[in-house]
């Protein structure tokens, strides 16, 4: 292990994501999100990431506070464009203690990428000539990154105090622009010096938090793992999975892979995978590998566990189609359910659930069908079926079905998207990601 203090600990580092439509909460953010894992990947501790409005005092407030808490690097998104309220370069500048001068050259390159629009929707004039010169001013000493849309980001650092990295605001422009921000020289110069120590990830399904805080402190209590200060183990409920993430410190590589393998022994029966695989690869793995198509029939989820197993690249070859059946009338005539069933047990039971996979998997000739049908609320319910009831149904071609009836806890958005991550798994188990039972 190094002697060396700097190999022992993380560079700490900070996002700010500017953009006063952020603090109204009409526009979620997706940057701060993206780019702290990224940076966490990277090595980096992000001790700060915070929604800062388009105020140029704002922003100046959080650079000077965030550099006040030993951080090494900045992030910042947004406040890149053209109009008046698009200050971040100026503030940053300033923070950094440099003038901004025109960079023809990039003036340039903004004006080639808008060209052929301008000319064709008629604003090539001078409000746009201002627009550009406004995105082409660039503070001394700063390192350019090219523009994926119209705004180029920066990277520098002043006399004294962290480095910052200025990214657009639009996330497919700030994500198209991280490979090169993360190459540019003062940025390659930075990584070059941060210790990196390879994270580990766990998946569970249907294990409460509690259970893993009650399994570290019996493993903390026992001293059998003298470094366990040394792995930050956090955890995040995503898509009704428990995460656990452990983070050694460089050096503590080993302890966190005992410490991992120790966690899955005692939860191995709630595990889906032990490196982070989500099940959306899982599933698309075990579906690839024993050749098998799957097909849904959806009443209360809508079409969105469709929508979440089309949504990988290349789902075609296991996803064969998918039947929204909301209404009795739907279910008996696109997927075969019997109307006598529907009126003897109620459109939400376990035997329509499985009326439902057996007529999808036989409409679309796929080996895999799954049925759902539930009380989503935030009306309708009964006291033998509750808002939040719903009845899940796999079958297979070879005779498998895998059937259950939770009640679900939350809103009606909650209860179903916790359907489909329910369905999801069923799907896995069905598939021979899981076992079957």
């Amino acid at each position: 292990m190094s002697d060396d203090p700097a190999a022992t600990t993380r560079p700490k580092a900070a996002v700010l994501v500017t953009g006063s439509e952020l603090l109204t909460g009409l526009v979620q953010d997706a940057n701060g999100p993206f780019v702290a894992r990224e940076l966490g990947g990277l090595g980096f501790e992000v001790s700060e990431l915070m929604l800062v409005g388009d105020r140029p005092e704002d922003l100046r407030s959080a650079l000077d506070f965030v550099s006040g808490n030993g951080i090494e690097l900045v992030v910042t998104s947004g406040g890149l464009g053209p109009t008046a309220d698009d200050l971040t370069a100026e503030v940053v500048a300033g923070f950094c203690g440099v003038e901004s001068h025109l960079d023809d050259d990039v003036r340039e390159v903004i004006n080639a990428k808008i060209a052929r629009w301008a000319s064709r929707s008629g604003f090539d004039g001078a409000a746009l000539d201002e627009a550009t010169r406004k995105q082409a001013m660039v503070p001394e000493g700063a390192s350019v990154l090219d523009p994926v849309g119209t705004a180029p980001g920066l990277v520098l650092r002043g006399a004294t105090g962290p480095l910052v990295v200025v990214l657009p605001g639009p996330p497919r422009e700030l994500q198209g622009m991280w490979p090169s921000a993360l190459s540019s020289p003062p940025m390659a110069e930075l990584l070059a010096g941060v210790p990196h120590a390879e994270p580990r990830l766990l998946r569970f399904f249907g294990l409460p938090e509690s259970e893993i805080a009650a399994t570290l402190r019996e493993i903390e209590t026992s001293g059998e793992f003298p470094e366990l200060a040394r792995v930050e183990v956090t955890t995040c409920l995503r898509r009704s999975e428990l995460e656990v993430d452990l983070h050694p410190l460089p050096g503590a590589e080993p302890t966190a892979e005992a410490l991992a393998d120790r966690i899955v022994e005692v939860h191995r029966r709630n595990l889906v995978s032990a490196d982070g695989t989500t099940t959306d690869e899982l599933l698309a793995r075990a579906l690839g590998e024993h050749g098998l198509t799957v097909a849904t029939g959806e009443s209360c989820t809508g079409g969105l566990l469709a929508g979440r197993l089309v949504d990988r690249p290349g789902s075609s070859s296991y996803v064969s189609g998918g039947v929204v059946a909301y209404s009795n009338e739907a279910k008996s005539s696109l997927l075969g359910v019997p109307a006598e069933m529907i009126e003897t047990h109620g459109a939400v039971s376990p035997e329509v659930a499985r009326a439902l996979a057996d007529g999808a998997r036989e409409r679309f000739g796929a080996d895999v069908g799954i049925g759902i049908t539930g009380v989503a609320g935030p009306d309708g319910g009964t006291e033998a079926k509750p808002v939040g009831y719903v009845c899940f149904c796999v079958t297979t071609a070879d005779g498998g079905v895998i059937a259950r009836d939770p009640q679900l806890p939350g809103s009606r958005s909650d209860v179903r998207e916790r359907s489909v991550d329910l369905g999801m798994h069923l799907l896995l188990r069905a598939a021979g990601g899981l076992p079957r039972g």
